[in-house]
């Protein structure tokens, strides 16, 4: 990585690294294999202080949930969803240092590669600069978006599924199904679009990058359709 490229990644996560190695390392992935190393380790620290800080926030944030709640809250905050997405949002892909294997099959844009790499980068700030420092970069760039994104209902409510189903069943009303009606992108980005079916009535669809993430998208679309007295009469 070059100067130039240091310092415009820098700009972009808010953070200039007195020890620029750290940043290095959060970004190289095993199949690069240099002689300083992948960035495992970092990951694996940088996992636990975001379970720290996004613990602390929701605590203070929601003073009324129980010990479930937050544990719920938790899950969908440090999801691998959120964090790809967060990853995206910083487009960390074109800064990963990878293997030629992984280059050619699509590893800029894989899942797990760009989520450990955000945790990782998490891990180098927190030796570089702190907890103050890194519970920030987490807060601007995974916290707050994923709060914003959902009310605290939806944030306590993380399996979409579950919840539709136990709506139905309380009103006598059933099983939902979820059929794939549409499947688009190449192997390793495939894209999912799965739709919600109750009683041969459609309810709702959505899409993600895998069957799961689309069935639960769809299912949380569903759920907030019926609450708001749309779909089934």
């Amino acid at each position: 990585m070059t100067r130039e490229e240091r310092g415009g990644l820098e700009a972009i996560l808010g953070h200039h690294f007195e020890h620029p190695e750290w940043l290095e390392l959060s970004l190289t992935h095993r199949s690069n294999r240099p002689n300083s190393g992948d960035n495992e380790r970092l990951e694996f620290l940088g996992d636990r202080v975001l379970g720290l800080v996004a613990s602390e926030l929701l605590c203070q944030s929601f003073p009324d949930w129980n010990a479930g709640d937050l544990s719920k809250g938790l899950a969908r905050i440090v999801s691998a969803s959120s964090i790809y997405a967060a990853a995206q949002r910083l487009n960390l892909g074109s800064h990963l240092r990878l293997g030629a294997g992984e280059e050619k099959t699509g590893g800029r844009e894989k899942k797990r590669l760009l989520v450990d790499a955000y945790e990782a980068i998490v891990g180098a700030m927190y030796l570089d600069a702190g907890l103050v420092t890194a519970g920030a970069f987490l807060r601007r760039t995974l916290i707050d978006p994923a709060l914003a994104a959902d009310k605290a209902q939806g944030l306590a409510r993380t399996d979409h599924k579950s919840a539709l189903q136990e709506w139905l069943q309380q009103r006598g009303l059933g099983t939902a199904e979820y059929r794939i009606w549409n499947e688009s992108g190449p192997d390793h980005q495939k894209t999912f679009e799965v739709e919600v079916r109750h009683a041969g009535q459609r309810l709702s669809s959505s899409q993600g990058r895998s069957k799961k993430e689309a069935e639960q998208a769809a299912a949380r679309l569903a759920l907030e359709i019926l609450e708001a007295g749309r779909g089934i009469a």
